[in-house]
């Protein structure tokens, strides 16, 4: 049965943008029964074992109260709730949870768009990460975002140069403080037009351009299959430089279920298989009931 692919669909760049709760527009009004069951943990079944760590991005369930959250995600067997900012690592510790991966430093709107491949963003891009990954070292946050930014009109080797540049120079933190500095892969086709580091290749040459053991990628299986495909394949050829994994069905960014095209369980097991002891985070936007669907999806990646 096929799903309805508009009305309801959100891009992350809009959402930082808007600030709209997201979650409650998924589910109407506000959160269904079921949800606030979810929630409180009385609808939720402990996972079982998994060879992978599962994780949870916040902005697609923000319609459900950070608490909540991590307590369903508690009660399903994940151990993070992640692309928080710092003020909330607390509140999912509370939970015996991390966040595996904390959000970048500024402006939420332009967080995605002004990276590191301009210098003239390095004067604040610099400092920002350099406390932040001291900030998350305090946590025990073992993951920092960042992002390439969009091209403007920038040659792509010319963006892998600067991006180098800049983050050559907060390796030396990352790497006293034990904090890894990873840089998402996002389709420049469909959800972020223009963003540079909008293939594998691009982000692997500028991983070995940097050349610290804590500067990795951020594989996002959606806006990889929608940049090249291929997507088992190019894990087990790069998984050296890859620190991260998000999930997405694909059309339509929304449950990983059959309803599309990526066999989710056969890519958790290529992920499994090359000995990956990172986290998968969830990354969809639910079209049903939003806790519900995160149950589903981590009994899909767990293998």
């Amino acid at each position: 049965m096929g799903r309805p692919e508009s009305g309801i669909r959100m891009k992350r760049r809009e959402f930082l943008e808007s600030g709209v709760a997201l979650g409650g527009a998924i589910v109407g009004a506000g959160l269904t029964d079921a949800s606030r069951a979810s929630a409180a943990g009385s609808a939720v079944s402990p996972a079982i074992a998994s060879a992978l760590r599962h994780s949870v991005c916040r902005w697609p369930y923000s319609g459900i109260a950070l608490d909540d959250l991590a307590r369903a995600a508690a009660r399903l067997g994940l151990e993070s709730v992640e692309l928080l900012d710092p003020e909330d690592w607390a509140t999912v510790q509370r939970h015996g949870l991390t966040c595996a991966m904390a959000n970048a430093p500024g402006e939420p709107r332009t967080r995605i768009t002004h990276g590191f491949n301009r210098l003239e963003h390095h004067e604040r891009l610099v400092p920002a990460y350099r406390e932040l990954i001291e900030q998350a070292a305090a946590a025990g946050v073992p993951n920092v975002i960042c992002f390439s930014g969009n091209r403007a009109g920038l040659a792509d080797d010319e963006g892998l140069e600067h991006c180098a540049r800049g983050l050559t120079a907060i390796m030396g933190a990352a790497e006293r403080h034990g904090v890894n500095v990873v840089m998402e892969l996002l389709n420049s086709k469909v959800d972020h037009a223009d963003y540079q580091c909008d293939h594998t290749a691009w982000g692997v040459s500028l991983a070995r351009r940097v050349g610290s053991e804590r500067f990795r990628l951020l594989y996002d299986i959606y806006h990889m299959q929608i940049m090249e495909g291929d997507v088992i394949r190019t894990i087990r050829e790069n998984h050296e430089y890859i620190a991260h994994y998000h999930t997405g069905g694909v059309p339509g960014r929304h449950e990983i279920d059959g309803a599309q095209e990526l066999n989710y369980r056969a890519i958790m097991q290529a992920i499994a298989d090359t000995g990956f002891e990172g986290y998968v985070g969830q990354e969809f936007i639910p079209q049903r009931d939003p806790v519900t669907s995160l149950a589903e999806a981590i009994e899909i990646c767990r293998v």
